[in-house]
């Protein structure tokens, strides 16, 4: 294990299924310590193919109510800014996938606002969205810890793109330059949809652990290049880290250029 601050701890598996399964059962354990030793525990959400797959891990995994999942708290790293309950908003996907199956606090899952919800929840503009959901995590910051702005969130759940796009934060792009640890609105994706709503990079290094999930051959060189020092502006997976563990779950091929 090395320390949030050192170089990730890095496990590779076969494939993606298999990757997905270890992710979801790691999950499972973070869980119940966390609430072992806190009383309660906190997960942030990703999207993506092997991020609703791990979620649909956890969901058919036997171990699944070693969990007390009435006093876990659910947030999202990222949200695409379109319409409530379309296939495209990753809350809409993690729900199908897991949280309609467990049962949750409805008042501790707290999804980012859509598109087409009221104004003063946020909607209608990615910046009044990223407003309101740094209200969201002040408020649960007094609860789990972690300073005034952004809870110690016990794991924080990413993917990451070709370019190495973590979140919704772009290389080069004006939320890699986001200094605070706050929510953004984002524009202009280079992928779509090119609306959306993001954590910023110091808001995810608040969580205790961090851990990139992540397959295929496409993220390869991406992966490579932020585990070998390149800039966050540059690469941004390489600005995401816990401040007790970093972990890269990984598949051969996403490893490859290690």
């Amino acid at each position: 294990m090395t320390s949030g601050g050192g170089q990730p701890t890095v496990v590779v598996h076969a494939d993606e299924q298999t990757t997905a399964r270890d992710a979801a059962d790691r999950l499972i354990t973070a869980l119940a310590e966390a609430q072992a030793a806190r009383g309660s525990a906190s997960v942030v959400l990703t999207g993506g193919g092997i991020g609703i797959a791990m979620l649909r891990e956890v969901a058919g995994s036997s171990r699944r109510d070693e969990v007390d999942w009435p006093t876990v708290e659910v947030f999202w790293g990222d949200e695409r800014f379109v319409p409530a309950g379309d296939a495209e908003r990753n809350d809409a996907q993690a729900r199908e996938a897991l949280l309609d199956a467990l049962p949750l606090d409805p008042a501790r899952v707290h999804p980012m606002a859509a598109s087409d919800a009221p104004e003063d929840a946020g909607g209608g503009d990615p910046d009044l969205a990223a407003d309101a959901y740094a209200k969201t995590l002040s408020a649960a910051a007094s609860r789990l810890g972690g300073g005034a702005a952004i809870p110690a969130f016990d794991v924080l759940l990413a993917g990451c793109g070709p370019e190495g796009h973590v979140l919704s934060v772009f290389p080069d792009s004006p939320a890699v330059h986001a200094a605070a640890a706050g929510v953004v609105g984002v524009r202009d994706c280079p992928k779509p949809p090119p609306t959306r709503v993001s954590l910023t990079l110091p808001a995810a290094r608040h969580a205790r652990e961090v851990w990139l999930v992540a397959a295929g051959g496409g993220k390869a060189e991406a992966i490579a290049r932020a585990h070998g020092g390149a800039s966050e502006v540059d690469v941004p997976l390489a600005g995401l880290r816990g401040t007790e563990r970093t972990l890269w779950l990984l598949d051969e091929a996403a490893a490859a250029q290690l």
